[in-house]
């Protein structure tokens, strides 16, 4: 039996820490319909297991919340084998209770974005997928489960509220989102979690928390001062999320399953008769269906 590819997304700071620390990197290049990844695709060990690793925002930091080809890196993903998805991202936080430094496993979001494609199936026919769960609760307990080995706070479920940027929340907006129950806000779990279902991958997002977001007044503090400490902030975030990562894939259970009902989210999700598909469509999206 073939070793399971696990594929990991780094969000912001992440992103080029984590990619320093894969063993034996090969970097290959993936085609997609969708266009070009965000950046090659990078093949190596991480801990106790293979895996395919993807810098969101590209090298450098070029592409912004809007403009990341989220399809393009998700049917990347898919195309090399990856049935399993670890992401990671930056979040403000909306609660008191969750403080900058701290890593949250997220269960819930509201979508607010309105410029990213977020579907495969434009040009196919009518697809509909299951999303009262948009994370895979599997991968996401297997996750939480590790987090109470780490010497930081994880916690075990949140609401993520996903704008579309790049503009930061006005205060008033960010009271709006803390009033409809989020407890984090961000900028780039959407689409990303809604494709990875199409395309029948498990998929579970670790936040990291750099700030509260505006709601809260930074009384007394100078925006050079807040600055720095939202940046110290990842890097805590950051190393903690590494530990946390590590010990997911040094763990014994097994990341994916082909029992888990994400692995079969298209099962029901095709309306459109199949004699009204075209082939070309078909074969565009073929390695969604595998």
């Amino acid at each position: 039996m073939a070793e399971e590819l696990i594929g990991i997304i780094g969000g912001t700071g992440l992103g080029d820490e984590l990619a320093g620390q894969i063993r034996n990197g090969q970097k290959k290049k993936v085609e997609t319909p969708f266009g070009k990844p965000s950046d090659d695709v990078l093949l190596g060990r991480f801990a106790n297991m293979k895996i395919a690793f993807i810098n969101r925002h590209g090298r450098g930091h070029k592409f912004g919340p809007s403009f990341v080809p989220y399809a393009a890196n998700i049917f990347a993903l898919k195309k090399i084998g990856v049935h399993s998805i670890i992401s990671t991202g930056a979040v403000g936080s909306l609660s008191e209770n969750i403080h900058p430094g701290q890593l949250v496993v997220v269960d819930q979001f509201i979508d607010k974005t309105y410029k990213r494609k977020n579907s495969f199936f434009t040009g196919f026919g009518a697809v509909h997928c299951e999303m009262s769960e948009p994370v895979c609760s599997r991968l996401r307990n297997l996750i939480v489960k590790a987090g109470k080995k780490v010497a930081v706070k994880v916690h075990p479920k949140a609401t993520y509220i996903c704008m579309e940027g790049p503009q930061f929340s006005t205060q008033a907006e960010s009271l709006l989102h803390k009033s409809w129950g989020g407890d984090l806000i961000g900028m780039t779990a959407m689409p990303e979690a809604k494709l990875a279902r199409e395309a029948q991958i498990c998929y579970a997002l670790i936040a990291l928390v750099s700030d509260y977001d505006c709601w809260r007044e930074h009384s007394g503090v100078d925006k050079r001062t807040l600055l720095q400490e939202i940046i110290a902030n990842m890097q805590t975030a950051t190393k903690n999320c590494i530990a946390l990562l590590r010990v997911v894939l040094e763990s014994d259970e097994k990341i994916t399953s082909e029992q888990c009902s994400c692995r079969k989210a298209l099962e029901l999700a095709v309306w459109t008769q199949k004699e009204q598909i075209k082939k070309d469509a078909y074969r565009k999206t073929r390695v969604l269906f595998e």
